[in-house]
């Protein structure tokens, strides 16, 4: 397990290394950096001023450099002072050095933000910490709920009541986050006044009055799917021969599917859970834009909108990171709760 382990975090760094060089490249295509030269100069500024800007602060370095620079394996370059023509901060609200220095994601540092003129760490993490408490909580939700579910219509294939929870399961995954969200937005919010339809003020303060509706609306798509994941699985491990044996030695129905059937009809499910987290991370753009909520999906928007090259790079450096631990996660997982995995 340690050697496989260890390979698949090789592999996780490989993989990372070649998809953050192709998100530089197509971050730092001519037209976003024109359009960054022009946010952070005035709009009728030439373009002879314009490229200036760009040269004095290091934008036209080599390609490779540049990514060097970013990764931490090169020494980042100060900007030019145009009317002295010495080195000068790049961007003085971040502090940068006025010398070359080893200063990238290696050492820590992710960049500026020039739309919220910070450090990409000071905006980027705690736009994280607000998404995966949102997140958790989702989790907490979704996934007892549809295990339940499942769990239950699997139990009696055919049923009325595995029809039912079949039906429910298939509309709410049948309906996207930004359906759902308008739909309870005007139920709760407008109609009956129950709960807030905007998550901003939960920066401040987590209440059930203005946090339930972004959960509610992450949580009802996502539990139709994992629920019939789960019923198919129980599905066909009520069908094995070893539940037949328990059943005719007399155990009990409730006391074979706790005791025998539950722990292998969990082994898919698991993984289904796990690849929620990508997911959820896509899904909160929508939600968290829709309802105000300032997490890394509102963060990730405002970044593209306002061609903050710097914090763009940091959130898909986050987004690729948690895509591939939470698949090495749901392998490890996967391999203890399958017993013939982990002897193979």
């Amino acid at each position: 397990m340690l050697s496989f382990i260890l390979r698949r975090l090789g592999t996780m760094a490989l993989t990372m290394l070649c998809l953050t060089l192709v998100v530089f490249f197509l971050i730092n295509l001519n037209p976003n950096l024109k359009k960054l030269a022009i946010s952070q100069t005035e709009m009728h500024t030439s373009a002879e001023q314009l490229e200036d800007w760009l040269v004095n602060h290091g934008y036209r370095q080599n390609f490779f450099v540049r990514y060097g620079q970013w990764l931490g394996l090169l020494p980042k370059q100060p900007a030019t002072d145009p009317a002295t023509g010495k080195p000068a901060q790049r961007f003085s609200f971040c502090n940068d050095p006025v010398e070359p220095k080893f200063s990238g994601v290696l050492q820590g540092d992710f960049g500026c933000s020039t739309k919220f003129k910070t450090t990409v760490a000071a905006k980027l993490f705690p736009a994280l910490g607000a998404t995966g408490l949102l997140m958790f909580w989702v989790l907490a939700v979704m996934v007892p709920i549809s295990l339940l579910i499942g769990i239950l219509a699997g139990m009696r294939e055919g049923s009325r009541t595995d029809r039912t929870l079949s039906v429910a399961s298939i509309a709410s995954t049948a309906t996207p986050e930004y359906v759902s969200g308008v739909i309870f937005t005007v139920i709760f919010a407008s109609w009956l006044g129950w709960l807030n339809g905007s998550a901003a003020s939960a920066s401040q303060g987590l209440t059930f009055y203005n946090f339930t509706l972004p959960v509610m609306t992450l949580a009802i798509y996502g539990t139709g799917y994992i629920a019939r994941m789960t019923r198919a699985s129980m599905v066909e491990v009520m069908t094995q021969q070893y539940i037949r044996t328990a059943r005719l030695k007399g155990l009990s129905f409730s006391s074979v599917v706790v005791k025998h059937a539950l722990r292998n009809a969990l082994i898919a499910p698991f993984t289904v859970i796990m690849l929620q987290f990508p997911w959820l991370l896509t899904g909160v753009v929508i939600v968290e834009v829709m309802f105000r909520y300032q997490g890394f999906g509102y963060t990730l928007v405002e970044a593209a909108g306002n061609n903050d090259i710097d914090l763009l790079l940091g959130c898909s450096l986050v987004s690729v990171f948690i895509v591939l631990i939470t698949q090495l996660i749901s392998d490890v997982g996967y391999a203890f709760l399958n017993p013939r995995i982990r002897v193979q």
